[in-house]
């Protein structure tokens, strides 16, 4: 059972869908989760996959689009700003442990690519959240920390140009996901610009042709959300702050995208890991949406819910 929300955000609205139990009317206050997507991603892409399971295993999940992004407004367009992605995971909350029929006392968040690291940054400081859980997390700072081949100094350096550029002309700019590679927007792009890494070529199947692609989702970044990105850890204080139960669900094929890494390293930060589960033969974007590794990631999900809120 779907419903669509809008939340308040200040002076915009973020779009969401909440999923629900089809008995959801029939029976106690319902366990809950707000799921935190992907960079670039939108509401009908991974997080729906994860939330309709959930709901089928019993738990209310919320899955929003990001401020500035996909059908929630906020200006400028296209804007990842990783402060207000927590934010928007909070004023998500606000909402659902506010609906009828969710039990407020039993809430909590899944995180799911940079959407897990997002989810543990926020869940520090926002103690309504009981339990986090992470699918193939990526802390996003140290990510594009590794992608500048100057150093991240050098590179703030270079965009502090470009801001004082957009603002003498009035023209923002974009850029393609991910930073690593510039995600192309085919797989005919990929190819004549001789990208052949796995993670890449998936990346690319994944949110640019029909298997994932949504019309609400640009593939685009505002460049000035770099600086944000460059200067984030979405893991500070995690390992005083941040006392909540925790999943880690990780894909066994490591790759390139620092998922393995990331996980590793938030299970030995945390100070009450509960489960670490490693999916063998799943690659990380193979976690979005292969049925027999989503499935298998939901059922360990709604064990620990279950058992943690």
């Amino acid at each position: 059972m779907l419903t669509h929300l809008t939340i308040p955000r200040g002076p915009i609205s973020l779009a969401a869908d909440l999923h629900l139990p089809d008995d959801a009317d029939s029976g106690a206050p319902l366990r809950a989760v707000v799921l935190s997507t992907p960079g670039s991603s939108v509401k009908e892409q991974i997080g729906a996959n994860y939330a309709s399971r959930l709901a089928a295993g019993g738990i209310a999940a919320l899955v929003l689009d990001p401020a500035h992004q996909g059908r929630s407004e906020g200006e400028p367009r296209d804007l990842e700003d990783p402060y207000r992605r927590g934010e928007d995971i909070s004023y998500a909350l606000d909402v659902l442990t506010t609906t009828p029929g969710i039990d407020p006392r039993r809430v909590g968040v899944l995180g799911i690519c940079a959407g897990g690291g997002y989810a543990v940054h926020t869940a520090r400081t926002d103690h309504r959240i009981k339990a986090v859980g992470t699918v193939v997390p990526v802390d996003i700072g140290t990510a594009f920390r590794g992608f500048t081949p100057d150093g991240p100094a050098a590179a703030l350096d270079a965009l502090a140009d470009a801001r004082t550029e957009e603002a003498r002309s009035g023209e923002t700019t974009r850029v393609n996901w991910l930073p690593d590679t510039l995600l192309p927007d085919t797989l005919e792009d990929a190819a004549a610009a001789g990208l052949t890494d796995i993670d890449t070529i998936q990346a690319v199947t994944y949110y640019r042709t029909g298997r994932g692609r949504s019309e609400h989702s640009t593939n685009r970044r505002l460049l000035r959300s770099d600086s944000l990105l460059l200067g984030y850890d979405a893991f500070h204080l995690a390992d005083r702050l941040m006392t909540q139960p925790l999943q880690v669900i990780l894909a066994g094929r490591v790759g390139n995208t620092g998922s393995h890494d990331a996980g590793m390293r938030l299970w030995k930060l945390a100070p009450n890991p509960v489960d670490l589960m490693v999916i063998d033969g799943a690659g990380h974007y193979e976690m979005y949406d292969e049925p027999e590794y989503v499935d298998a990631a939901v059922d360990r999900l709604t064990s620990f819910y279950t058992n943690n809120l």
